[in-house]
This record gives structure tokens, C-alpha cells and sequence, in this order.
């Protein structure tokens, strides 16, 4: 059930909340860095005021030169709608709930998670065993209309077996993650290749790093790049999950972290109802952010809406 909440928000509270997240310094002027002295130029638009810089005539107001340049929403809206991406929320639903425009806000949508895609931590773990693993997502053409009736959409619930790949709409997600740290790597690939998946392994870990797999044949090279590498058997007839092999009642043998990770993925890409596979990547890199961060910050904030802090004092 739908709650519509903006008439409730206040919208100084949110005005302030945005100034301090775009210019977490104080307001400048964008042509010559002026900080003080500016003269009202429009009102209009309140608490959003237009200003005029003394010193070079500029005028400007908190979202010029920012990803809200342009836009006509109230500093409240801006809000629910940067609200609404970080938790997942549908497009359709945050539309009907904002009263705008669905197609709008998907558009916000791609825009604000690819920034937040470039921000991701790439650099390898540094964990000293990690857990290696895939998953096929079913992701097609969602959105794009086919008029040609011998190119008809594909039906929903692709039940091909086997593999996927991107090109029969079942993008492989691959990931990494590091059982010292916590910390996950996901990255959606073309095919899930030995080539695919050595090339990822080596850059999101460590020479030395033990990998932990099932026993799919993509992983098998793997002592071969510096990484130690013992597998399970989840295939029928064996059905292993954990093993232990040196003994000690530890069975480190497993990939059961990353398994519950996939669960995740899915759960938040369910309530999509299908998302284009050339935005998948994007989805999947706001479900990493989520698990690294638990909690919106401002961080994530900056990365998602593009803002990139200058700390340098001013001239």
C-alpha cells in the first residue's frame, strides 16, 4: 500500500540537508569561488534562492553545477527520490507515491546509479581466504519496445538450462568475497568463462589468497595465477556443502557465504519485477554498496548524486 508522505516533509529541514551534502563548505560562487556577499537575485523558488555574486555577477543558486541543475522539484521531492533509489524502492511505486513522471525518474534512476557504480571500491581484498562464486539473473529487454512482429519480446521466466549469458538474457553475476574482511566484489560479466572468471579472481584478491569454489570447470586454473584453490561438489549425488580437510572440525572447505549473498541479490532485485540487462550492472552495484554500508551515509550520498568534495582552502 502506497503512503504518499511529501505534503509532510519540511522543506528548510531538506534544503539545508542537500546544501550541506552538495557543499559540505559553505556555498561558493562556480565562476569565482566568492564565498561571501552575495545579493538575492530571485525568491521565487524559496527556500531554493537564486543569488547574484558581488564580485563577478554570476548568478547561481545550491543546485547549480550539481546533478539537481535544472530541476523543478521541491527540495523535499529531491529528497524522497534520493531516499527511494539508496533503499530500492520500485520506479513505479516512488512515481505513483511523488506524483511525477515514471519515465523521469528511471532516467534520475540510471543516472544516479551509474555515478554510484564509478565509486565502488575495486582494489583487491586483501583477505588471505575468500570465496568465489556465480549466479545467472534473469534480465532481458524490460522497457524496450519490439514493433517488428519476427523480433517479438522475450516471454517472462527464462527457464533455459545450463550457463547463461548476457546474449540469451541471463546475465552470469560473478563475486568475490573475503572471509577475514566481509567485504564483496560483484561484477555482472558477458559469459562465465575461464577467462572471464580468472581475470576477475586476480583482480579482486591477493596472490596467495586461498579460493574457495564449487566445481565449476572456469575455477580449475586458478594454482596456476598464485591462488591456492580447494572446491565442493554441490552436484547431485554428492550434495556436499562443507568440508573439512585439515582436520581440525572446521569445515572452511564451503562457499555458503556467498551462496547467502546470491540470496540477497535476488530478494532485491525481485521487487524490480525484471530489470533491463544493460542496467543490471547498475542494480547489482547498489545491492554491493548496501552490504558494505548498512546504513545510508554521506558518503554513499556524494558517489550516488556525483559530488566530489573539494578540500582545498579557498583563494
Amino acid at each position: 500500500m502506497d503512503f504518499p508522505i511529501q505534503p509532510f516533509m519540511d522543506e528548510d529541514a531538506c534544503y539545508h540537508f542537500l546544501l550541506d551534502l552538495f557543499h559540505p563548505e559553505g556555498l561558493r560562487c562556480p565562476r569565482c569561488q566568492a564565498r561571501d556577499g552575495f545579493l538575492i537575485h530571485r525568491y521565487y523558488r524559496e527556500p531554493v534562492l537564486d543569488y547574484r555574486c558581488p564580485a563577478c555577477g554570476r548568478v547561481f543558486n545550491a543546485w547549480t553545477g550539481t546533478a539537481f541543475q535544472g530541476t523543478h522539484f521541491r527540495p523535499s521531492m529531491l529528497v524522497l527520490i534520493i531516499r527511494g533509489f539508496s533503499q530500492g524502492v520500485p520506479t513505479a511505486q516512488l512515481a505513483r507515491e511523488l506524483d511525477c513522471s515514471r519515465r523521469h525518474l528511471l532516467k534520475l534512476r540510471h543516472k544516479y546509479q551509474s555515478q554510484a557504480q564509478s565509486d565502488l571500491d575495486r582494489t583487491p581484498l586483501k583477505d588471505t581466504e575468500v570465496e568465489g562464486d556465480e549466479m545467472y539473473q534473469n534480465a532481458g529487454e524490460k522497457g524496450i519496445l519490439h514493433p517488428d512482429p519476427e523480433d517479438p519480446p522475450r516471454r517472462r521466466a527464462n527457464k533455459r538450462r545450463g550457463h547463461g549469458t548476457k546474449e540469451n538474457d541471463r546475465p552470469p553475476v560473478v563475486g568475490i568475497v573475503g572471509r577475514q574482511s566481509g567485504e564483496v566484489r560483484l561484477e555482472v560479466v558477458e559469459h562465465a568463462d575461464q577467462p572471464t572468471l580468472e581475470k576477475f579472481v586476480e583482480q579482486t584478491t591477493t596472490p596467495g589468497a586461498t579460493v574457495y569454489t564449487d566445481e565449476w570447470s572456469g575455477y580449475v586454473h586458478l594454482p596456476e595465477l598464485g591462488r591456492p584453490h580447494s572446491t565442493v561438489c554441490h552436484a547431485p549425488g554428492r550434495r556436499e556443502w562443507a568440508r573439512d580437510d585439515d582436520g581440525d572440525g572446521v569445515r572452511e572447505v564451503h562457499n555458503n557465504t556467498l551462496e547467502g549473498i546470491w540470496t540477497g541479490v535476488r530478494n532485491f532485485l525481485r521487487i524490480f519485477r525484471g530489470v533491463n540487462k544493460e542496467y543490471l550492472d547498475q542494480y547489482i552495484a547498489i545491492f554491493e554498496w548496501s552490504y558494505k554500508i548498512k546504513k545510508v551515509t554521506l558518503v554513499f550520498l556524494r558517489a550516488l548524486l556525483g559530488v566530489k568534495v573539494v578540500t582545498n582552502p579557498s583563494p
